[in-house]
């Protein structure tokens, strides 16, 4: 079996964004706009929060995964890639991270 990547996940949400919103819920969504998709990310967000402080790997496990899906639906909203939010990384982690962090407190 293909290991399931973010860029897979990332590819499935753009072309659900081509479908209806009777027949997507990932359409439901974008049609939703920012607002209705950040509300879910802060959802997910919690609840992963909450799986996180229990001893639930299936939980965690799953509310990460709502919490990934969520993260790139906004991001396809907002039009930036999962390879920018990469590249980001890319670039923090090439020093420290108490470095970095000094760096964006101008």
């Amino acid at each position: 079996m293909k290991r399931f990547t973010l860029e897979d996940l990332a590819a499935v949400i753009a072309d659900r964004a081509k479908a209806t919103a009777e027949s997507s819920y990932t359409k439901s969504l974008l049609e939703g706009g920012p607002p209705r998709a950040a509300k879910k990310l802060g959802e997910e967000a919690v609840e992963v929060v909450i799986a996180a402080l229990g001893t639930d790997r299936a939980a965690l496990t799953a509310e990460t995964a709502d919490l990934l899906y969520h993260l790139l639906v906004v991001l396809h909203l907002r039009d930036i890639s999962l390879q920018d939010v990469l590249d980001e990384l890319g670039r923090r982690t090439s020093r420290s991270g108490h470095e970095e962090k000094a760096s964006r407190a101008h």
